[in-house]
């Protein structure tokens, strides 16, 4: 019986351990959110902390219920601009194209800035 007794406790202790990482994921989510939110006066901000500090969980399931559709469109809104952002870096750092290149070249070829030596060397490193 003490075996039995053991495992339950295992069990229902890691129950508690997953139940707090999860608290502590949304208690995080919520604050992120609230500084986050550019809409919400600070007065209230400050409010919302004092009460996650006091009354952390009952605090939490308030917000999501009452806040929860525009916390998530901020969430998305923002994974919207870290990607369009990241797209024009990795555009911004790729350079140009064989083609572009081939242009470029080929508008100093026909300014006589380079000859056609040079010309077919860029052009064969660009296509390279």
């Amino acid at each position: 019986m003490s075996f039995l007794n053991t495992i339950w406790d295992v069990l229902w202790s890691l129950l508690l351990i997953y139940a707090f990482v999860v608290f502590i994921f949304a208690l995080f989510a919520v604050i992120r959110d609230l500084f986050r939110d550019h809409e919400m006066n600070g007065w209230v901000k400050a409010l919302w902390i004092i009460l996650l500090v006091f009354v952390p969980f009952i605090t939490v399931l308030i917000y999501v219920v009452a806040r929860g559709r525009k916390m998530a469109e901020r969430n998305i809104k923002d994974q919207a601009a870290a990607q369009e952002a990241a797209k024009h870096y990795i555009r911004d750092v790729a350079g140009t194209s064989a083609s572009d290149e081939i242009a470029k070249a080929k508008a100093l070829y026909d300014a006589g800035t380079i000859t056609a030596q040079e010309f077919e060397t860029l052009k064969a490193k660009s296509l390279s």
